[in-house]
């Protein structure tokens, strides 16, 4: 079970980060980039360890989700998906990642 109740992004992002949840993850046309380190994983390498939504107060927008991912050969990572007509991530790849199971 999750024990962290985050107030903003930023706040989490930080947070996961210290906890080694280090990597940037970015889902491309056909993967998803590790940004720092430049691997490339398919869905079925990575699974899905927590889930984190935010919403904006005023703009429907300002929506995003955290997604704290682990790869199969142990890299930790966030992935932010924002829900605004600006965000970059191939929502399709990302729902072929897997939960892990608690």
């Amino acid at each position: 079970m999750d024990r962290h109740n985050f107030d903003t992004l930023s706040e989490a992002i930080n947070a996961l980060t210290q906890e080694g949840y280090e990597e940037d993850f970015e889902a491309g046309d056909n993967c998803i980039k590790a940004l720092y380190s430049k691997k490339e994983y398919q869905p079925d390498a990575l699974k899905i360890i927590n889930t984190y939504r935010f919403e904006g107060m005023t703009n429907p927008e300002d929506q995003a989700t955290v997604f704290t991912i682990e790869a199969s050969d142990g890299t930790k990572g966030t992935l932010v998906m924002s829900y605004s007509a600006e965000h970059n991530q191939n929502e399709e790849l990302i729902k072929k990642i897997p939960m892990a199971r608690s």
